[in-house]
């Protein structure tokens, strides 16, 4: 019984010492957020009147940290600060896996940003998947200007996944989500290195709780 209350004692520890929010800013290419990076291709930091951020040029750029920062959440807000450039149509710029640590490979389990582009306008596509529950969220008819910065979120409240863009609701679908165990981060690319995004990555933030939009990253004074 001693030992039974131990080993719950160090689980709720554990939990315990999980953030509630990871903040992640894109301003170096060796460390993002405290955790190691490692580029792939030729990212670069670019000045922007809020501060640096991370350019991937759409072709072999990429940039993979060491953390599944949503690892263990049964419910999250992922959000980020993006600028979309142009270039192919299916481009994928955020990836969160969970990775199995027998086999050191990633398993089915993961979160997903993506775009669409659609001549000189962009459709978000959120994405995430697991045992049990796949699910994307894409709103075609909701098109964006490419060239801008904008502020982009995915929830789970319990019950409902849903994407939003700018605060605005984009789309939504209930599924029985299940908690990601640790993992990787990609950004720029998928992780076999294809789809490749064309623009650039000023921070992102992962909260253990479904944030409303009110509660939402703001856009820093000079980006637009």
């Amino acid at each position: 019984m001693r030992i039974l209350i131990l080993l719950v004692g160090l689980v709720m520890a554990g939990c315990a010492s999980q953030p509630e929010a990871t903040l992640w800013r894109f301003d170096n290419l060796d460390r993002i957020g405290g955790v190691a990076a490692h580029g792939d291709g030729a990212p670069e930091i670019i000045a922007t009147e809020a501060g640096p951020a991370i350019r991937f040029d759409g072709i072999k750029d990429a940039l993979f940290v060491d953390q599944h920062p949503l690892a263990g959440a049964a419910r999250f807000t992922a959000e980020a600060i993006f600028r979309p450039e142009g270039g192919p149509v299916e481009q994928r710029w955020m990836h969160l896996a969970e990775i199995d640590p027998t086999t050191g490979k990633e398993t089915s389990a993961r979160f997903l940003f993506e775009i669409r582009v659609v001549g000189s306008g962009w459709y978000l596509d959120a994405f995430t998947t697991g045992t049990g529950y796949r699910q994307a969220l894409m709103a075609p008819d909701k098109l964006h200007p490419l060239g801008r910065w904008y502020r982009v979120a995915m929830s789970y409240d319990g019950t409902l996944f849903r994407s939003y863009v700018d605060g605005e609701l984009q789309s939504e679908a209930a599924i029985a989500f299940a908690p990601q165990g640790a993992g990787r981060s990609a950004f720029g690319s998928r992780f076999n290195r294809v789809d490749h995004f064309r623009g650039a990555v000023f921070e992102a933030r992962f909260t253990r709780r479904a944030l409303q939009p009110q509660e939402f990253v703001t856009m820093p004074d000079g980006l637009k």
